[in-house]
């Protein structure tokens, strides 16, 4: 249960090791998640390095 005035843990599906596109830069190429704590999500891509990435306001495409 909740309590009233806190504010949950925000969950997400994205967790180390899995691979990613970033939506607003495909030039980036594919990131692998090194971590992930609450919303901020670190991604090392091919063309780019290490981003933290935001995850309340970035939707990463999770590539299976």
């Amino acid at each position: 249960m909740v309590e009233p005035g806190s504010r949950p843990e925000l969950r997400t599906a994205i967790e180390p090791g899995q691979w990613v596109l970033h939506p607003d830069h495909q030039e980036w190429g594919l990131g692998q998640v090194q971590s992930a704590v609450g919303p901020r999500i670190t991604v090392n891509f091919e063309h780019r390095g290490k981003v933290l990435i935001n995850a309340a306001l970035v939707d990463l495409q999770i590539q299976y």
